[in-house]
């Protein structure tokens, strides 16, 4: 059995469990000594309950102002009516977001077409993809109640997310005219998308300024566009609250975010620099994305940084099992999957084609994906291969705790690794070319 975190086993949520994770406890206990002092900050900020210091995203899961604020917002602009919620933004603005909303409806979207509302995320400034949605907009869309657009950045000047909003704007307009009371901008407090916000009558919802677009989903960020789309918002807290808790714990050993930090950065100092997170579900591979972002934009800089990879079970065993098992051991594997379905499906027992595969007659899909999961950890295990393992149950909650886990995960980390988790320096420069490129062709 997996050694697991005794103060997460016998609750529903998330599990974590790092027996495999080839990091003695001896190893442990020595690289926690340099996060004990850390602890104490976050600690201080978790007390103060503001938005002042860089870890201050600690206290969105808390924030009732937030809370408040998002749900009246919602019930102004969400009837029953609304079938579409364009989520327009890039990484951070809409990463989290779609993480979460994947792993209950976006997968299952094209399977469930009278499912209503859904949510669409215009994150890329593809030509082909901008000229069909606008098109769809423009046939499909028969009262402006029916579409809610969500226009989310940070800064208030991302390229991509201004171009997309202004499109996909100017598409509805030119069927109903002025559309700005289907429009909720999401940024700074202030900034300049804020104050072009109030001019034009656009309600608004504020991003603490402090807290950086990766560690934002807590925020009105996710908070609002997942709520009008019928998320339970509180559940999503909720979780969040949890590890929050267990994130600001001084024991280690009931200190999930600590334990996996440690365990990164251990085998980091010994030469392994990438992270695969292999998702033994599809609906949860946008979390595995959100993920990515968290990882690499936080630790990836002045010269270091863990590569994150995102595998989806069982699907990539047969893509890059081989290299995983036969190839260089670069890698740390983080499993992620869901506990058991709720509603499972059954291999009939009178198979068209019995006998092809030996004793599937009767097998749950839950039981048959359990096997390859457990068959590929006993594979990694022969191969002296380091790995841990979160279960999630499947609702929002646990999706919640995982997120605030990470995130807070990625703190302890940068502070074993001696770089800051929360700039992004390096991302400004393609920024800064792309708007001189586009000024130059103007």
């Amino acid at each position: 059995m997996h050694e697991r975190l005794s103060k997460n086993n016998s609750e529903k949520g998330m599990k974590f469990s790092y027996d495999a994770s080839l990091v003695t406890k001896d190893k442990i206990e020595e690289l926690s000594q340099p996060l004990i002092p850390y602890m104490d900050t976050l600690n201080q900020t978790a007390k103060s309950g503001a938005y002042d210091t860089a870890e201050s995203s600690i206290n969105l899961p808390i924030d009732e102002k937030i809370l408040q604020e998002v749900k009246e917002l919602k019930d102004k602009k969400v009837s029953k009516k609304l079938k579409y919620i364009i989520d327009i933004g890039i990484g951070g603005s809409n990463l989290g977001t779609k993480a979460i909303y994947d792993t209950k409806c976006g997968f299952f979207d094209i399977i469930a077409p009278q499912r209503f509302p859904k949510m669409i995320f215009a994150d890329t400034n593809d030509p082909r993809y901008l000229s069909h949605l606008s098109q769809f907009l423009k046939t499909e869309i028969g009262d402006p109640e029916e579409v809610l657009i969500c226009a989310i950045s940070k800064s208030g000047s991302t390229t991509e997310t201004v171009a997309n909003f202004e499109i996909i704007q100017n598409a509805l307009s030119e069927k109903f005219g002025d559309i700005s009371e289907r429009v909720v901008a999401i940024t700074d407090f202030e900034s300049n998308f804020w104050k072009k916000a109030q001019e034009k009558g656009i309600s608004a919802l504020a991003i603490p300024k402090i807290v950086g677009g990766r560690y934002s989903v807590m925020s009105p960020v996710g908070l609002f566009p997942l709520l009008a789309a019928g998320f339970d918002i509180d559940a999503i807290r909720n979780g969040a609250k949890k590890q929050r808790e267990m994130g600001l714990s001084n024991d280690i050993s009931e200190n999930p975010a600590a334990l996996s930090a440690i365990i990164l950065y251990h085998h980091y100092k010994n030469g392994i620099r990438i992270n695969d997170n292999f998702i033994f579900s599809p609906s949860l591979e946008s979390l595995g994305k959100w993920y990515r972002q968290l990882m690499g934009e936080s630790v990836g800089k002045d010269g270091q940084g863990i590569t994150p990879t995102v595998s989806i079970g069982s699907i990539d065993l047969h893509s890059v099992g081989q290299l995983y098992l036969g190839g260089p051991k670069d890698k740390i594997t983080t499993f992620i999957a869901y506990a058991n379905a709720q509603n499972d499906v059954q291999v009939p027992s009178n198979m068209l084609l019995p006998g092809l595969v030996g004793n599937l007659e009767g097998k749950s899909v839950s039981t048959i994906m359990a096997a390859i999961l457990k068959g590929t950890e006993i594979a990694y295990k022969s191969k002296s291969l380091p790995f841990t393992e979160v279960i999630l149950d499947q609702d929002e909650g646990a999706i919640g705790e995982f997120m605030q886990f990470k995130m807070i995960e990625m703190m302890f980390l940068g502070r074993l690794m001696g770089v800051n988790p929360f700039d992004q320096p390096n991302v400004e420069d393609y920024k800064v070319v792309t708007k001189k490129i586009l000024s130059e062709e103007a």
